[in-house]
């Protein structure tokens, strides 16, 4: 009765440390669903981004290195028959050739596609996947991966096409870039990218499965870029 009536502020201290409670419970539970990306608000997966950016202008680096190392192998083959002496030499105008030529615009609409693309899309992908299909059955599996080539691979191309020809100006141009590059970037993809989503929805953890998509994307990215500014 005492307690019922407010005695000694029995009643108030328990009403008290009850709100309490649930405060803090209703805190824990925010900061929970901003982890998990739950809520009701959008979450941007800041480190998938970054990571997929910074893969992404790694596979263009590679690709526009290679592409000029073919272009100036027979000046340097020449250079080396000439006088072998000349190596220092020839390193820095390597390095000199790949400050001046390298195309900046171009890292950046990649590194631009990774980050705001590419990025968070495959991870709400990799979630969306783990969510409908939890079990880890050959079944599932079989299923992830065909999903995986029939819904993600022609949406990569279509995107990461459409991106580039945004930012060059050549909107018209892009029926004509999917005729003539989207189907046979998208076979060759099937041969990378089967037998790796094979691997990572079998034998790579859960919460490990973007980074290793991520790293497999450094030579998919120098294909893409490639086949890009052909």
């Amino acid at each position: 009765m005492k307690a019922v009536s407010g005695g000694n502020g029995e009643f108030w201290v328990w009403k008290w440390e009850h709100k309490r409670r649930r405060i803090k419970q209703s805190k824990a539970s925010k900061a929970s669903d901003s982890a998990t990306g739950g809520g009701g608000g959008y979450w941007f997966p800041l480190k998938q981004a970054v990571t997929a950016g910074a893969l992404a202008l790694t596979g263009d680096t590679v690709a526009q290195v290679t592409d000029r190392w073919k272009k100036n192998k027979p000046y340097k083959r020449h250079s080396y028959d000439q006088d072998a002496s000349q190596n220092s030499n020839d390193n820095q105008d390597f390095i000199g050739i790949f400050l001046s030529d390298h195309d900046w615009l171009r890292a950046l609409r990649m590194t631009s596609y990774g980050f705001l693309l590419y990025g968070p899309g495959s991870y709400a992908w990799y979630q969306y996947l783990d969510r409908c299909l939890p079990k880890q059955t050959v079944q599932n599996l079989m299923l992830k991966v065909l999903l995986n080539q029939v819904v993600l691979g022609p949406s990569v191309i279509a995107v990461v096409f459409a991106w580039n020809n945004l930012w060059q100006g050549k909107l018209s141009q892009l029926p004509e870039k999917y005729q003539r590059d989207a189907l046979p970037t998208l076979l060759y993809g099937f041969r990378f990218w089967i037998p790796v989503s094979v691997l990572n929805f079998w034998a790579v953890p859960i919460q490990a499965r973007v980074a290793f998509m991520s790293t497999g994307s450094i030579f998919w990215n120098f294909c893409l870029s490639s086949t890009m500014n052909k």
